[in-house]
């Protein structure tokens, strides 16, 4: 259901994240995120299931591609494929290690407490990331060094 909503909604949000910005549409795909860590933090339930699939395929469609434009735009032309794969590669590590941190967490912890851990990192992450969103220079798109 997640690889469904991903499919339905990555080329809208790409759209989007053309109109508006990528950073901010990167930024929205964690707020996501960080929903799907309330929806879970929530009696279980049908409604519950649904949302969380929802949002974690809206995170998905929100970052995974957004995120290789805004590489591609900051990375030189020679280095452009070799730098977008050195992201991807880095971005499933740090999947990796957090997923393996949150198994510790839900194991010596307890679920609800790992959730409410991850849901707490998560959030500064986005609060800085919004900031340093602010903070970029604009995007140049093909229109504007035309025009």
């Amino acid at each position: 259901a997640t690889s469904l909503v991903f499919m339905l909604l990555a080329v809208p949000v790409g759209r989007l994240a053309d109109r508006v910005g990528r950073g901010r549409v990167f930024a929205g795909g964690y707020v996501a995120l960080l929903a799907v860590y309330g929806v879970l933090l929530r009696p279980a339930g049908t409604a519950s299931a649904v949302a969380a699939l929802l949002l974690l395929g809206t995170y998905y469609a929100a970052t995974d591609g957004v995120l290789m434009a805004l590489a591609g735009e900051s990375l030189p032309d020679a280095l452009r494929s070799t730098g977008m794969a050195l992201v991807a590669t880095s971005t499933s590590l740090a999947r990796l290690a957090s997923s393996l941190l949150f198994g510790l967490l839900w194991t010596l912890c307890g679920v609800q407490n790992a959730l409410v851990v991850f849901a707490g990192g998560l959030s500064v992450a986005v609060l800085a990331a919004t900031v340093l969103v602010g903070r970029r220079r604009p995007e140049v798109r093909d229109a504007d060094v035309a025009g």
